[in-house]
């Protein structure tokens, strides 16, 4: 053996059992890792099933995912069962939240008054801890209407129905069938009622219906009524949806646990002096808004001097347009969605035209998926 041939294979060795040492390291490494993630997997467990606010989490979590298109995610929150009874429990409160007697009056005299101080319609933009959205007031809430799809079989977006109709504003308005959160948005839920007529009704004449609306002296309306109260009361545009929020001046969420989960919200209220407030909430991006919950909107309304509110269809629906623009970032990956539905801000309302789409529709016979 030549005697240069020693040295390389000493070299040779030492390099080998340095990649042994290191495989080695690198082997409990790992170990230690996976030992952390486990431990962290084990305390994160604990704290989610065994404390009160483990609990808290659990609960907020299911409540946000049944607000979306994964609802069917929150029985691994907190089961399957639980997760339909809580979806119970809130309708039935929803439900209950609108039977107060809503006994809020408006200064009429005082809105051409404010008018010819400020413009009709104005914008600001409100934050919080997990929000970020907008507070629109309306000083004139006569010059509100209700817009509506063009076209049968298809709802239109808002953007769409404000350029088209010549609006100033606009916020989407009621909900709306969506079988598998890929509705067309042109069936409507419940009762539309535009321009002082019953323009869509699948509820039957003497069924009864959460209503968000305005009467012909711009009193908004919200609450439980029959289709006979409605017409009595001179309603001029309304849609059907909930729950209310605000009844009297008072708040009816009573803390956010009640808050329904987090997600894109619109609300609608009024103030004393007759002004509607429009507060449109982003949400579902990271960074940006994570989204409301009803507790949050309803103390936005509060702050902002609301005596009656209550909610608006929310989610990948809310988009609020000003001034010929999107002005919030609509959850949805597609933009704006088409809608059946949406409050209007116009200058000159008596010159709107506003026909009803769906006269001579059978409820029953609208396919809320088929594409147009």
């Amino acid at each position: 053996m030549k005697p240069e041939i020693l040295p390389q294979r000493a070299a040779a060795r030492r390099q080998k059992n340095k990649k042994k040492k290191r495989k080695g390291r690198f082997g409990r490494f790992v170990l230690r890792l996976f030992i952390v993630f486990l431990l962290a997997g084990i305390g994160g467990g604990a704290w989610l099933f065994l404390t009160p606010s483990g609990k808290d989490m659990r609960y907020l979590a299911a409540d946000t995912l049944i607000t979306t298109q994964h609802r069917h995610w929150a029985k691994y929150f907190i089961g399957e069962a639980e997760a339909q009874k809580r979806v119970a429990e809130y309708s039935a409160r929803f439900e209950q939240m609108g039977e107060e007697k809503d006994r809020h009056t408006i200064k009429l005299p005082l809105i051409s008054t404010k008018l010819q101080q400020t413009p009709l319609v104005e914008v600001e933009e409100v934050s919080g801890r997990n929000y970020h959205g907008y507070v629109t007031i309306v000083h004139d809430p006569t010059k509100i209407r209700l817009g509506i799809p063009a076209t049968v079989g298809r709802g239109e977006r808002v953007s769409s129905m404000v350029e088209r109709l010549g609006a100033v504003a606009g916020v989407n308005g009621g909900g709306f069938a969506d079988p598998n959160w890929n509705g067309n948005g042109f069936k409507p839920i419940g009762v539309v009622i535009s321009q002082g007529q019953l323009y869509y009704n699948d509820m039957g004449k003497n069924a009864s219906a959460q209503i968000v609306g305005i009467d012909k002296q711009g009193k908004m309306i919200a609450g439980h009524y029959s289709l006979s109260e409605l017409s009595k009361m001179n309603v001029q545009e309304a849609v059907t949806f909930q729950p209310r929020l605000i009844v009297n001046g008072k708040g009816l969420i009573r803390n956010a646990s009640e808050g329904w989960g987090i997600a894109p919200r619109t609300a609608m209220g009024q103030r004393a002096d007759g002004a509607i407030i429009f507060v449109t909430v982003d949400g579902r991006q990271p960074g940006y808004s994570i989204g409301a919950n009803l507790y949050d909107m309803q103390n936005i309304l509060l702050k902002h001097g609301a005596v009656i509110g209550a909610n608006l269809d929310g989610g990948s629906s809310t988009v609020l347009v000003k001034d010929h623009a999107i002005v919030n970032k609509p959850s949805s990956e597609y933009g704006e969605r088409y809608l059946p539905t949406a409050f209007l801000v116009f200058e000159h309302p008596e010159t709107v035209s506003i026909p009803n789409i769906w006269a001579g529709l059978n409820p029953s016979d609208i396919d809320a998926a088929k594409k147009r």
